[in-house]
């Protein structure tokens, strides 16, 4: 501890098996985004402590690749049951670091343990093939066998189920893995270390490093890690990738998002509105499958005014409040950023039906408040329409057919998730084979996949080797004959079906 007035001082590292208190002179403030009160510090660790995360990962998996995998599997039904146990304790200190309210803090902690309950069945998902017989008297076989070191680096936004995503499968796979999370919001992701620990897992199969640019380069670049998992921006994802490929490391970076929602008038339209609030303002808009836009074809469009109406009866608060619809954003930065966003909009003319740059909540006078804010008359070549806004923003367009709402869609430079609201068949089946999108909903709102499904971003959204989306990069390509050698093109071309107009 230090003289600082912290709620739980300042973090170590998790090193070995253990925390091991950092040497380092450079701390980063870990503050409540409701009140700006200094909950933590973090280390910036120095070289020689990343040096020793990743050779104590390193050590430990040259022994934990050998445990036969039900034994790995083990420790993974040790680790659900602990979640589970330590879930609510969980979600409060998530809810601290993070400004989101309650339920939504525990959904977080609930899909992480999904996908540790998905690491539970690994004996099977690994198994490799045989055929006897592939050339006279020769037998074929291959094996499934771990990696290395993997590294993790997590976002803000989700501190409990992205590192949850990561780590457990790779260390059931009988890999190390050192974690370096968001230095936002450290505190969740080390409570995920302690209790691995706790669960059985070997001293040194998971390191935990703090940090910003400076570490996470070091992994990047260090020889042991034999693979990078990426979660975050557009920007910086890129740089991982680069980074990572050019010292020929294995990659996957999920990045940037727009995400549209498509109205068709046969609609139902009390769906339509009530999903469009929590998609829309949900976690503060803080999520990478938010919608940010919504695209309302033909007649659709009278129902902006009664979805202005429903955004207004949402307001934020803070963690346990349980009236409150959402958080505040993490920072005071972020918060600026949104704003600055917001006035772009109507700078640039678009009309603004809802304003919350001037949101108060009592009680918390200096915190990251960002009220529900909707926008009409929204273009394609507005900032609000081609930044990522990452807050409680949704930006209304309109067109005139199905056909159109797909050519919008697949112009945009991202393709992470997508969805649809109609009643007809037809305009659902041909939005889910024209839309170039990887994830699509059919009258669902966010089309989140479970753990035995892929996470799979398309275009713009995803960094990596085309492998880590194969099945569906296939279907695009089988179903719209649309891809091309210019994958990431933006002027991707419709395809020969888009002439559906329902209006």
């Amino acid at each position: 501890m230090t003289s600082h007035a912290t709620l739980y001082g300042d973090l170590p590292l998790y090193i070995n098996g253990g925390p091991h208190a950092s040497t380092t002179e450079q701390w980063i403030e870990v503050t409540n985004p409701a009140d700006q009160s200094l909950l933590a510090r973090a280390p910036r660790a120095t070289a020689e402590e990343v040096e020793l995360a990743v050779r104590s990962a390193q050590q430990a998996y040259l022994l934990w690749r050998d445990v036969p995998a039900p034994e790995r599997a083990r420790v993974m039904f040790n680790y659900q049951h602990l979640l589970k146990v330590h879930h609510d304790e969980l979600a409060t200190l998530l809810a601290q670091e993070t400004g989101k309210n309650f339920a939504d803090a525990k959904g977080d902690v609930w899909r992480g343990i999904e996908v540790v309950e998905q690491a539970c069945g690994i004996a099977s998902q690994t198994m490799g093939e045989t055929m006897g017989n592939v050339a006279r008297r020769v037998d074929g076989h291959s094996w499934v066998q771990p990696l290395g070191v993997c590294v993790g680096i997590t976002p803000f936004n989700f501190p409990a189920m992205i590192p949850l995503w990561m780590f457990p499968l790779a260390i059931a796979c009988g890999n190390g893995f050192v974690l370096k999370p968001s230095e936002q919001d450290p505190l969740t992701p080390m409570r995920l270390a302690e209790l691995f620990t706790e669960a059985g897992a070997p001293a040194g199969i998971l390191s935990v490093v703090h940090g910003g640019a400076e570490q996470v380069d070091a992994l990047l670049t260090h020889p042991d890690v034999k693979a990078v998992s990426f979660v975050g921006s557009a920007r910086v994802g890129a740089h991982v990738y680069r980074t990572a490929t050019e010292q020929l490391k294995r990659a996957q970076c999920f990045v940037g998002a727009k995400n549209h929602m498509v109205i068709m008038p046969d609609a139902n339209k009390g769906l339509v509105l009530s999903n469009l609030v929590g998609a829309g303002v949900g976690a503060a808009g803080q999520r990478c499958m938010a919608i940010s836009v919504a695209v309302f074809v033909g007649s659709a469009r009278d129902w902006i005014p009664e979805l202005a109406e429903a955004f207004a009866a949402v307001r934020p608060g803070v963690w346990d409040d349980p009236q409150a619809a959402y958080g505040p954003l993490i920072s005071p930065e972020a918060r600026v950023r949104v704003e600055n966003l917001i006035e772009a909009g109507k700078q640039e003319g678009a009309e603004c039906l809802l304003d919350g740059t001037l949101c108060e909540v009592a009680g918390y006078p200096v915190g990251n408040w960002v009220g529900p804010t909707l926008f009409r008359g929204v273009t394609a070549q507005m900032g609000l329409y081609r930044e990522e806004i990452f807050g409680p923003v949704l930006c209304c367009m309109e067109v005139d057919s199905l056909a159109e709402a797909l050519a919008l869609i697949n112009r945009n430079p991202y393709g992470n998730g997508t969805s649809i609201f109609t009643g007809c068949g037809a305009a659902a089946r041909t939005f889910r084979h024209e839309v170039a999108v990887g994830q699509v909903g059919i009258n669902v709102p966010i089309p989140v996949p479970l753990p035995f499904f892929s996470f799979t971003g398309w275009r713009g959204s995803f960094y990596g080797d085309l492998h880590a989306y194969g099945k569906q990069a296939v279907r695009f390509y089988t179903e719209t004959k649309t891809v091309t050698e210019r994958w990431f093109d933006e002027d991707i071309p419709t395809g020969p079906n888009m002439t559906i107009s329902l209006r």
